[in-house]
């Protein structure tokens, strides 16, 4: 297990090599959640997530043995951003092996920053095997997505940079994968101020984390759901040397369903213009859950993890956030095929004050009676409150209606 010296010591080596994020105080989430709610911006960390640290104190720790050797990882996505960068920085060459179904944006992202990358593996656990045994015939130093105590250390700098900025904070809030991130932030936390309490959050779509604790041990999850927003987290069994932390260290560990999960993503995006990515989404998602039950008025720090969204993810990522908080309204109707009919139709709209965002008018749909044409809408609304006063707009003006 790590210590509090270990990642003071982590904090000193990194000095320079990373960015010092900023942890800022949201007024909004402050408001909605009755509480101080200040965010942990590590989604502005070099390579867009906190795993940087981890991996920098890695290769620092061993550094003139690994110039001629190499390090090799395997990540879906953020590790491998993070031992790519620090792997540079470093003058060490890295592999990383990431699954075969890991997004372009990532391996590009990879690639980018200097490391050679391999597809292998049809899951995160399968690419570590891969990884492990490569690393073994060929030299070079594995360096674990989570389970390692260096890396530990390097995300547990964290915890310190949260208690510099905020000494008496009554909770943080961190995401929950293979648990280096929280075990890290929970050491150092835990040491400086042992009246805080620290709450893990993770996606009901991978509960590894909830699942160890009620067996007492780390157990491997035989199935989990896949395509979670939260991917950077769905890691199927918490790490070895990571669980007797979260059971000695960490106070709750919550759940967050994919709805709340793509909530917080847009809450963040539209109300503090910061993108991240579905796994640092969760401590805002279970903030605003109702299974928390946190102290009016307390102070609590969001550990906002990562930035690393797809592009092609992100669209469909606002477009679920805007329906599930009823700004986005769909509809189906027939009107008379008629000169003005659609117009008569888009007035009563205009008239709620919603705005048309699609429109699609057809004589040719099956079971359509001649004379009829039909109309498919989607709207731009307020919230349920506008849905529902256009809906009795629409049946007021004699219109029968399929919302969809």
């Amino acid at each position: 297990m790590i210590s509090l010296a270990d990642i003071q010591e982590a904090s000193r080596k990194l000095e320079g090599k990373i960015l010092r994020t900023p942890l800022i105080r949201s007024p909004t989430f402050s408001k909605m959640a009755d509480a101080e709610v200040y965010l942990k911006l590590e989604n502005l960390q070099m390579g867009g997530s906190f795993k940087v640290r981890g991996a920098s104190y890695k290769i620092q720790s061993y550094l003139s043995d690994l110039r001629g050797r190499g390090v090799i990882a395997a990540s879906v996505g953020n590790h491998a951003q993070g031992v790519a960068l620090a792997a540079r920085a470093a003058g060490v060459a890295a592999t990383i092996v990431m699954p075969v179904w890991s997004s372009l944006a990532k391996q590009e992202a990879t690639r980018g920053y200097g490391a050679r990358v391999q597809l292998q593996g049809g899951s995160l656990t399968e690419s570590i095997e891969v990884a492990q045994k490569m690393a073994a015939s060929c030299g070079q130093t594995f360096i674990h997505p989570y389970d390692d105590l260096e890396v530990m250390a390097g995300q547990g700098t964290i915890g310190i940079e949260i208690l510099q900025d905020l000494p008496d904070p009554d909770y943080v809030l961190v995401p929950v994968g293979g648990g280096g991130l929280i075990g890290g932030i929970a050491t150092a936390v835990k040491a400086l101020r042992p009246g805080t309490e620290v709450i893990g959050v993770q996606a009901a779509a991978c509960p590894s984390a909830r699942e160890a604790l009620k067996a007492k041990r780390p157990v491997q999850l035989e199935a989990i759901e896949e395509g979670s927003l939260a991917d950077a987290i769905m890691v199927s069994r918490i790490g070895e040397s990571n669980f007797p932390l979260l059971r000695d260290l960490v106070d709750e560990v919550a759940e967050v369903s994919e709805d709340q999960i793509a909530s917080a993503m847009l809450l963040l995006l539209e109300r503090k213009r910061i993108l991240a990515e579905g796994a640092a989404a969760v401590p805002l998602a279970a903030l605003l859950s109702t299974q928390l039950q946190l102290k009016r008025g307390s102070k609590v720090v969001l550990v906002i993890s990562g930035g690393n969204v797809d592009s092609l993810l992100l669209d469909r990522v606002i477009r679920r956030g805007l329906v599930l908080n009823g700004r986005l309204m769909g509809l189906s109707l027939c009107i008379e095929d008629v000169p003005g009919s659609l117009q008569r139709l888009l007035a009563t709209i205009a008239g709620q004050g919603a705005n048309v965002v699609r429109i699609h008018h057809s004589r040719e749909k099956r079971n359509l009676p001649l004379g009829q044409a039909r109309v498919e809408l989607e709207l731009e609304t307020r919230g349920f409150e506008h849905m529902e006063e256009i809906a009795r707009a629409l049946k007021g003006g004699g219109y029968r209606m399929k919302v969809k």
